[in-house]
């Protein structure tokens, strides 16, 4: 998980991941197929994007078929959200509050989100005080 936490995606790198995600392995083409037809990109930059992402570790090769090289997503779409989330927070110095209060007074959480959240904090507070409660190993 560490390794992920280093990777940051442009907007153009997550609509690639975006694609790799839906197809789960693809061609550079392939990828290109993804972008929408208006606004058609060469091959030749999707296939920079692409290299770029392998180089940053988001994807890798998995076989070579002719003359095409076959990727896949090394990262989920999980951890990359993750990852954007918490470089947002970073630009609030990592307080969630203005943005919560931001989407509640937008009409943008419901009831059923609110719940969710409390289930989850309630669960990390069982981890930390089960971890809290076990006994310490002899050394």
């Amino acid at each position: 998980m560490a390794k992920y936490k280093q990777i940051k995606l442009s907007p153009f790198e997550l609509k690639a991941m975006e694609a790799f995600w839906k197809l789960g392995r693809a061609c550079i083409r392939e990828i290109l197929e993804e972008f929408p037809t208006e606004r058609r990109l060469a091959y030749t930059t999707v296939q920079t994007l692409v290299y770029r992402l392998e180089a940053k570790g988001a994807v890798r090769k998995l076989r070579k078929i002719g003359n095409a090289h076959v990727f896949v997503p090394v990262i989920s779409r999980d951890e990359a959200q993750r990852r954007l989330v918490s470089d947002f927070l970073d630009s609030f110095s990592g307080s969630a509050g203005p943005v919560i209060s931001h989407l509640a007074e937008a009409g943008q959480v419901t009831r059923q989100d609110l719940r969710d959240l409390e289930k989850i904090l309630e669960q990390r507070r069982s981890r930390r005080k089960d971890s809290a409660t076990e006994d310490p190993k002899p050394e």
